[in-house]
């Protein structure tokens, strides 16, 4: 090969970094260099090569590996300067630029910090070490928010009380406690909180610890956004208001323009004031000033103001700023008089003068001068006349067009007291003299030296607009920005940058608070994303042009070469060489490591010899042989990785190794222990087997496992069984609890050596962390997903089966986009069993597996099948219904389809298609597909189809419709065509029926519908019409007639019609034979259910058992049984009914009447049955009762009785005879006893008593005389009861009574 063919001129992969750094710290310019021949590098400072030799110790140059580096030493302010290397070689040369920029803290007088000390200081005999842990960012707010900064200090040792000096310094000012700023300290945290953001709160914020053995420090910046405008398009708000010049009655306000205009330049600002004590604003000026300076006049002596500043634009104004400071008006003499503080937030300050010399007239004002001229105004400033003890001095204004004589006073009215004035009103482009004369109360003094002709217009200039903008790459999310500075930019104030997102045509400010110098870092970027960026400078007479914009820039990480390795242990050792392993560097400097180089040296007596590479060439793996040793030396070892960026700096040096060889039974260590896929219960541990296997092969592997921070004695195994893999999950972790391990392998001889111990793993699930995800597609490939939400850009995934590499690459397909990635099973098979496993790199341990078993191929391959030969799921099949007017509906559902998919509609095997006779619809939104056929006749028996094509994917349903199937439905249709006829015009809803209440009558009823006015509706009874009477009735579409007491008479055929000029619908009842026998059923049914229990009675005659209805017809048959058996009535054994009341008679009951008695109701249901048992105590107190009642009737019948035969009253005339007879009736036969008035009479002549057969006792008196009137009884007794009866009697005379007849 022509050797001329590989030589190419020097290039920078890597070029060097610009750096800011504080005072006293060191810092390290790198690059990587590639070229052929090797390029010669020198090093310059401010174009000036740099010496090492000159500047001993200050300076140190190294170049290894094509790595060359330039590390300063102790900066200070003039290290600051630009740096370049220049790489020069036979064919060409090449520079490369870096800026070094050393800073200093500044305090409240801009005094500089002390330096840092080295090396601890003992302080009462204590060293202090300080660490900053848990550090605020770079932090983001918006304006009138509160944020808080905070950082947690850990001081060793810990002293109770101790107090370090806790400082916060804004881009290297001292920070004192304000209204704005709130500063806290609570032992281990030190916290900073912004009360209220504004944009002046924007900047690099510095936590400053401090303790007697030096400091440590910590920084980050802070930005601040516009708050939302409440105006839109509005632009945002100035800032850092500042208050200049103080007089007695003139201040000039300062104040920066914001960096959003709102899309519209800005036209100018407004300044307002207020009194301090007040809350009133006052605005200064009438039309807004473009120039970011005013002079505010007319301010009232001894009192104090503070000031604010609003922008504004086309769209209207912006929010105010945040106030300035409180300022006093009052004479910078007097104010430097004034002892201690001023009390300015009093709103009135006392001045003190000498003592006025009176009635002298002061002299001429000295050094007038034009101090600021713009187009808007001129503002003048002069000396007091030097002479002392003057009366209170004011001041008059004159000006003067240059090229005349004329001049004019400016305030005729009043004089000012500060010699500070500004014009206004001045016409541009004219030049002006001004003087200044002195007045008091003795006169007007005599004119100062005119100023020299001063043309009206801005002197000061916008700035130029900077340029040459270079983003670099800094981290994930922030670009280093930098350019080169305005050439013409008087009076600067700073830059605004911004960015935007490639082709987004959005530009964002990077900064709210104008920056000095022409470096700034841009945070808050996306990852990933393309920015550009462009800048302008600001003064106080507006802000410049845009610079060009930079070159595209991706926001990821700057490479850097990674840090060292570490954990160097020995892996087998023979006699004249060591097998060396190592751990990963914790960071690996962004890129990828390409490979280490190992470094050895001898020890001979505790001393280190000289160190000497053990490969020229890098090597891939974490383990390597070193060869060429000397048996029975000591060695140590060193390790530097190298990634793109270059190699870094080496490991320390290993433990001390003799080099002899093993002879041990047992294998050596296992190494490269990687944890992966860890969870909050589970992890996987790999490793790699033995170097040195020992006597024996390796046969298998123990782990062990502990908390971290555990003793040794805590180490336990997790496999009882020795694992012939080389991985392992570990499962049923504790959450939260970090754990290590360690691995040993076994041979024939027994159990090794362990392995160096894992890193502690926190065994929990981070969040966002996704599993790998199996999925069939439509065209049935199957393939495991990965899905990473914490990808950098180089990151990559790594795919791997049973944690190996892929043996056989064309069992799978690879695909990558984006956070995605897809493995795809080209022709999967048993072959293809096993845990599949994917790893994304420059991560924090992103992984996961998914393993594939038998059973989970064989459930996948079906699924796959499934896809590729696609069925259209049905909800349901094919279907047919009626509807309204007898239409046929053939109907089903699927489950989804898409808007593409069709149907063929067949019939007996020939296509239906849309007609007259057919009707076809596809909703493909619910997936319901029907076809509807107004009638159906012979000719459409046979079998329907449905087919259904959505792209690959087929389906069909059929239904038969032959035979009985078909006429039956072909009846049914016919029936509702008729039925949609008949209820055109009135019509039956519900047809006539009879309804059975609970008091046992009948209503005949039925719903009708679509009636009118002129509907007629007619009830007939076996052909002749119920005229309406109260029985009939129609409420709510209800037609009724109520039969209250059913019986035979009403059996019969019931018809109602309805009728009208629409038409004529009937409905009939009948009610004869069984349709009267079934609704009988029913009302006997009601007539038990109302039925009461059995109950048991005593009668004279015998026991009685009875149950009540609450209605009874004639109709109703009930049976009685005893035992279960129907009764046969006698005339001991009767049943009756009386009223509502069925009862059963037992004449002379005995103990064979004893047992359990019912009445059955029959309704042609099955019945309703009573049941009582008439046994025990219930015959005994019903038998004892009959008993009582029995004696006590017959006591009655047997009692001695008088019946009839005497009157109550017998009025008679004297002479005639009185002859009166009664029954007599009792067993035994009665005594018989007559008295008058009260008093017993006996039988004589004159008054027979007589008492014949037993039955007739007669009362005779033959000749009735007066003496015989008064109370007559009959008493008659016997054993069972005695028993009167009375009568009076009465006699008259003759003549009386013809007297009383007349």
């Amino acid at each position: 090969m022509n050797e001329d063919s590989l030589m190419h001129a020097p290039e920078f992969v890597i070029k060097p970094r610009s750096h800011t750094v504080w005072e006293k710290q060191c810092v390290r310019l790198h690059c990587t260099v590639s070229g052929w021949p090797d390029p010669r590098v020198v090093w310059y400072k401010n174009n000036v090569a740099i010496d090492t030799l000159t500047n001993a110790g200050k300076y140190k140059l190294e170049s290894r590996y094509s790595v060359h580096s330039l590390e300063i030493n102790r900066c200070d302010f003039d290290d600051t300067a630009q740096y370049h290397v220049s790489a020069m070689n036979s064919k060409g040369e090449l520079s490369a630029f870096a800026s070094v920029v050393v800073k200093r803290f500044k305090g409240e007088m801009d005094e500089s910090l002390p330096s840092p000390r080295h090396g601890p200081v003992c302080e009462y005999g204590i060293n202090f070490q300080t660490h900053i842990v848990d550090k605020f960012g770079v932090s983001f707010g918006r304006e009138g928010e509160t944020m808080s900064l905070g950082c947690t200090v850990i001081i060793y040792p810990a002293l109770h009380r101790y107090q370090p000096e806790i400082q916060w310094y804004r881009d290297d000012v001292l920070l004192s406690p304000s209204k704005w700023n709130h500063m806290s300290w609570s032992g281990d945290r030190a916290t900073m909180t912004l009360t209220h953001l504004n944009k002046e709160d924007e900047g690099l914020y510095t936590l400053r610890v401090t303790t007697k053995s030096g400091y440590e420090t910590y920084s980050a910046y802070v930005f601040v956004r516009d708050a939302e405008a409440e105006v839109e398009s509005a632009p945002g708000a100035p800032l850092d208001v500042r208050c200049l010049d103080a007089n007695k009655d003139y201040i000039i306000v300062t104040w920066k323009q914001p960096a959003v205009d709102g899309g519209d330049s800005i036209l100018g600002y407004f300044v307002d004031r207020c009194e301090v004590g007040t809350t009133h604003w006052i605005q200064c000026n009438d039309t807004p000033v473009k120039f970011a300076r005013f002079p505010v006049t007319g301010l009232v002596e001894g009192r104090s103001y503070m000031f604010r500043v609003r922008a504004v634009n086309q769209s209207g104004m912006s929010r105010p700023s945040r106030v300035s400071e409180p300022v006093a008006a009052m004479d910078p003499a007097d104010r430097a008089r004034m002892r201690g503080t001023s009390a300015p937030w009093t709103g009135q300050i006392i001045v003190t003068e000498e003592e006025p010399a009176e009635g002298i007239v002061p002299g001429r004002p000295l050094e007038l001068q034009v101090t600021e001229a713009t187009k808007n105004y001129v503002v003048l400033s002069w000396n007091p006349p030097g002479e002392k003890g003057l009366e209170g001095v004011m001041y008059y204004v004159e000006k003067c067009v240059s090229g005349t004589d004329s001049w004019q006073r400016v305030n005729t009215e009043i004089p000012v007291k500060s010699p500070r004035f500004a014009l206004f009103d001045l016409a541009e482009g004219k030049s002006y003299s001004f003087r200044v004369r002195c007045c008091n109360t003795a006169g007007v003094g005599e004119p100062s030296d005119p100023t020299e002709a001063t043309t009206v217009g801005d002197k000061l200039d916008i700035p130029s607009a900077p340029c040459k903008v270079v983003p670099i790459r800094n981290t994930d999310t922030s670009v280093v920005v930098s350019w080169e500075a305005s050439k013409e930019a008087k009076e600067l104030v700073g830059y605004y940058i911004e960015g935007s997102v490639v082709d987004s045509n959005v530009w964002e400010p990077c900064n709210n608070k104008p920056v000095n110098g022409t470096r700034f870092i841009c945070h808050g970027l996306t990852t990933g994303e393309k920015y550009i960026f462009r800048v302008r400078a600001v003064n106080a007479a507006g802000l410049s042009q845009f610079s060009p914009e930079s070159e595209p820039v991706e926001v990821k990480a700057a490479i850097a070469s990674p840090a060292p390795p570490y954990g160097i242990t020995v892996l087998e050792c023979v006699c004249d060489s060591m097998v060396l392993a190592w751990k990963q560097p914790s960071f690996i400097g962004g890129a990828d490591i390409t490979g280490y180089f190992v470094d050895y040296r001898e020890v001979m007596d505790g001393v280190p010899g000289k160190w000497h590479e053990a490969n020229i060439r890098a090597i891939s793996d974490r383990a390597y042989r070193v060869s060429d040793l000397k048996e029975n030396k000591k060695y140590q070892f060193q390790v530097r990785a190298a990634n793109m960026a270059g190699v870094g700096i080496p490991s320390q040096a290993s433990d001390t190794f003799l080099c002899e060889e093993w002879t041990i039974a047992v294998p050596g260590p296992p190494h490269d222990l990687q944890v992966r896929e860890v969870r909050s219960d589970s992890l996987v541990l790999l490793w790699k087997p033995p170097v040195y296997q020992g006597r024996d092969p390796v046969n298998g592997f123990y782990i062990d496992i502990k908390e971290a921070g555990a003793p040794e004695e805590a180490w336990r195994g997790i496999n009882n069984k020795a694992t012939e893999k080389t991985f392992i999950k570990i499962k049923n972790l504790k959450a939260e609890e970090t754990f290590v391990f360690r691995v040993r392998a076994q041979n024939q001889a027994g159990v090794g050596q362990t392995s160096a111990v894992t890193e502690p793993v926190v065994a929990l699930t981070k969040p966002g962390t996704k599993e790998i995800v199996v999925d069939v597609d439509d065209d049935g490939n199957i393939s495991l997903n990965f899905e990473c939400g914490d990808m950098t850009p180089d990151s990559k995934f790594v795919w791997s089966k049973n944690y190996e590499d892929f043996t056989d690459p064309s069992r799978l397909t690879l695909e990558t986009k984006g956070n995605k990635s897809k493995a795809v099973f080209n022709t999967p098979g048993e072959e293809d069993i096993g845990i599949y496993s994917c790893l994304v790199t420059h991560t924090d341990g992103a992984s996961s597996s998914y393993t594939l078993s038998e059973e989970e191929l064989k459930r996948l391959l079906e699924v796959s099948h499934d896809h590729k030969f696609p069925i259209i799921p049905l909800k349901s099949d094919l279907a047919v219904e009626l509807l309204e007017k007898g239409k046929v509906r053939f109907w089903l559902q699927a489950d989804k389809m898409s808007a593409n998919g069709n149907v063929n509609y067949i019939f007996n095997e020939n296509a239906l298609s849309q007609g007259d006779k057919y009707k076809m619809n596809f909703d493909k939104n619910t997936g319901v597909i029907e076809m509807i056929m107004d009638s159906l006749t012979p000719a459409d028996e046979g079998t329907f189809t449905f087919q259904l094509q959505d792209g690959k994917a087929t389906n069909q349903s059929s239904l038969v419709l032959i035979g009985d199937v078909f006429k039956e439905l072909q009846k049914e249709s016919e029936f509702q065509m008729k039925e949609w006829v008949r209820k055109q015009g009135p019509h039956f809803i519900e047809y006539l029926g009879y309804e059975v209440t609970q008091e046992c009558c009948v209503i005949l009823k039925c719903k009708v519908g679509n009636m009118k006015k002129e509907t007629s509706a007619l009830w007939f009874k076996d052909g002749h019409q119920i005229k309406a009477d109260e029985n009939l009735g129609f409420t709510e579409g209800v037609l009724k007639l109520e039969i209250a007491q059913i019986s035979k008479k009403d059996s019969g055929v019931y018809e109602v019609v309805l009728k009208d000029d629409r038409g004529k619908d009937t409905s009939t009842l009948n009610l004869t034979d069984q349709g009267f026998k079934e609704l009988m059923n029913e009302v006997f049914s009601f007539i038990a259910n109302s039925s009461t229990p059995l109950k048991i009675t005593s009668t004279d005659e015998g026991i009685r058992l009875y149950t009540f209805v609450n209605f009874y017809n004639d109709l109703l048959q009930v049976t009685w049984h005893y035992k279960d058996s129907a009764i046969s009535f006698s005339d001991r054994i009767k049943s009756g009914v009386v009223g509502e009341q069925l009862w059963l008679q037992i004449t002379e009951p005995t103990e064979k009447d004893t047992g359990k008695y019912a009445i059955e109701f029959n309704d042609g249901k099955g019945g309703l049955r009573r049941t009582v048992e008439l046994a025990g105590q219930a015959f005994d107190d019903a038998f004892a009762e009959f008993k009582r009642l029995q004696a006590a009737a017959i006591a009655e019948r047997s009692r001695a009785r008088v019946a009839g035969g005497l009157p109550d009253v017998v009025t008679i005339q004297e002479g005639k005879a009185l002859n009166l007879t009664c029954n007599i009736s009792g067993d035994p036969l009665p005594e018989v006893t007559w008295l008058k008035n009260d008093r017993e009479i006996t039988s004589d002549d004159h008054c027979i008593l007589k008492f014949a057969s037993g039955k007739f006792a007669s009362f005779t008196i033959t000749a009735v005389n007066t003496s015989d009137s008064g109370k007559y009884s009959i008493l008659v007794k016997n054993k069972y009861g005695t028993e009167s009866g009375d009568f009076t009697v009465s006699a008259f005379i003759g003549e009386e009574a013809g007297s009383k007849k007349k």
